[in-house]
């Protein structure tokens, strides 16, 4: 687990520190210039560092003094020079310059192997001054010190121009702003450096490898003793919908599953797929509020049921009488979520994980996809929320994991399908809803980026690809 914090929570963190200002900054600017090495920055080339005022510009003295001692030339352009205050950036920047580096006020972009940019840090809010945007468009590697500037540290925002960099270096933990908005794309590599401070209190969690545990099988394990799942769902026109749910569950690692679809199409589902089982309910072609308490005696059997892929416009009455009557764990997804005029159903004693997009969240809840909406709605309900997106949240209203393993090879039709099985799978072999959401978010998104290595990304590539 990797703890993402806010702007406030690193200002907390440096007041709180026993240790010398001086020495946090020393620390910090060895770790950019390190980096810059790291990045291929030896003797003779040519690096700028733009630096500003305050603490950010004070790290950058710091990298410009150990690359200048290294033969690097440097040259730096101050957005403002730190004042005879006795700081740790004045300081910094006088011995930036008896080591050799050559300063001078910011003026137009210059040509160099690296640009470091530190001008603004994480306290940075608004608009980037019009002197420094010209240096944003430069063609020229960039390593940004704590954020690129430009950018805004918490939402990962940007007002009128950021810098793109190559790497970023931030201090003891990344900021939720590396993760947000344009943070990705703007941020690059991302290297966290320990200069020494306090434990910090996460505002949100990155879901590493390590946090995303799969279920485990035992010796004696047999196919209805490692989980089952039962996919509601299906109608005219996406019956495939259903189909992916359940073959990812067993991509995932369930024991069965069997799709639960109207009447109408049972023998549509019982030519698609020899190993996914299915029973259809009911005469017509989609479900109806009569028909609830016919799918409950079909999964009967079953551990965990998924309902929503490829329902179609059904009426409420039947969603929420799956949610009232099922006594078991429900995966919410889909037509199963737009059927719902709000989240006061989602409220039930047995465990409830919801999977909207953006669009179904903002449906659902009449707020923006935001990771603070989705954890209020948890709060509210009782859910787990699993907020699809790049990144994607996972929430149960305490605690707020990001998963930022997918990319855009998973923007096609019918992965969410997939990952509503893959969940379901992970609930049914034993993992808490929390876990298993967050889980299954993780390796759908690594399946999803190594599939994108080879070929292009389907849902059905996708499923096979989980098996793998």
């Amino acid at each position: 687990m990797e703890p993402l914090i806010t702007p406030a929570e690193s200002n907390r963190l440096d007041m709180a520190s026993d240790e010398p200002a001086e020495l946090l900054m020393e620390r910090a600017g060895l770790g950019v210039a390190l980096t810059a090495v790291e990045m291929g920055i030896g003797y003779g080339d040519r690096v700028i560092v733009l630096t500003g005022s305050g603490n950010n510009g004070g790290d950058g003295y710091v990298a410009a003094k150990h690359l200048a001692r290294r033969g690097v030339q440097v040259s730096i352009r101050a957005f403002g020079y730190p004042r005879g205050d006795g700081g740790p950036a004045r300081a910094a920047a006088v011995a930036a310059r008896r080591a050799g580096a050559l300063v001078d006020e910011m003026g137009g972009p210059e040509s160099a192997d690296l640009i470091i940019d530190a001008v603004f840090g994480v306290g940075f809010r608004g608009s980037l001054p019009e002197i420094v945007v010209p240096w944003t468009r430069l063609d020229v590697p960039v390593l940004a010190v704590d954020v690129p500037s430009g950018l805004d540290a918490t939402t990962g925002t940007v007002e009128n121009a950021a810098f793109h960099a190559d790497a970023s270096v931030t201090f003891q933990a990344a900021k939720t702003g590396h993760l947000l908005g344009e943070g990705p794309e703007r941020s690059g590599e991302l290297f966290v450096v320990d200069i020494g401070l306090g434990r910090p209190r996460p505002e949100l969690m990155l879901c590493e490898e390590v946090d995303a545990p799969r279920p485990v099988r035992t010796r004696h394990a047999h196919k209805w003793s490692v989980g089952s799942v039962a996919v509601v769902g299906g109608s005219p026109g996406i019956t495939g919908a259903a189909m992916l749910a359940a073959r990812s569950a067993l991509a995932a690692g369930t024991g069965a599953a069997t799709v639960i679809c109207p009447g109408a199409l049972q023998p549509i589902y019982a030519t698609l797929d020899a190993g996914v089982m299915s029973r259809g309910v009911g005469p017509g072609e989609r479900f109806t509020q009569d028909d609830v308490s016919a799918v409950l005696m079909e999964a009967d059997r079953y551990d965990v049921l998924a309902v929503g892929p490829g329902l179609g416009p059904v009426d409420r009455g039947f969603v929420v009488g799956m949610l009232e009557r099922w006594d078991g764990p429900i995966v919410l997804d889909a037509d199963g979520l737009n059927a719902l005029d709000g989240s006061a159903a989602l409220a039930r004693d047995p465990d409830t994980i919801i999977t909207p997009h953006a669009g179904e969240f903002t449906r659902l809840t009449g707020s923006d996809a935001t990771h603070g909406a989705a954890e209020q709605l948890a709060r509210r309900s009782g859910a787990v929320v699993l907020l699809k997106g790049n990144p994607t949240f996972v929430t149960n209203g305490d605690e707020t994991w990001v998963v930022a393993s997918g990319g855009p090879e998973l923007a096609t039709i019918g992965t969410g399908d997939v990952l509503t099985g893959m969940v379901a799978a992970f609930v049914a072999g034993g993992l808490p809803p929390q876990i298993a959401a967050r889980s299954a978010a993780y390796h759908h998104g690594v399946a999803g980026a190594r599939l994108g290595q080879t070929e292009t990304v389907t849902a059905t590539g996708l499923a096979s690809e989980i098996a793998r």
